[in-house]
């Protein structure tokens, strides 16, 4: 059965997301929803930017979010000075 890509990206989330709590040998996790936010957000953010050559304000429509945001972000992530 093809996947949708909004399901293939979901299921690349939890299998990444097994896979650290595997890996996590008796370990408590913490701060798991910041830190996939975090390790998400960039590449998307640099795939997005790309596809849009750079263009800020189209990668922001593409998104789905306002320019300032998405400048915030990209100084955040340190894609941008």
């Amino acid at each position: 059965m093809k996947q949708n890509n909004d399901e293939h990206v979901a299921v690349c989330v939890g299998k990444a997301l097994e896979s650290y709590f595997e890996t996590l040998d008796g370990e408590k996790p913490a701060a798991v929803y910041e830190m996939v936010i975090k390790m998400v957000e960039r590449p998307m953010l640099e795939v997005v930017l790309k596809q849009a050559r750079g263009n800020q304000t189209l990668a922001a429509e593409i998104l789905g979010i306002n320019r300032n945001t998405l400048r915030k972000k990209l100084i955040d992530h340190k894609l941008i000075a």
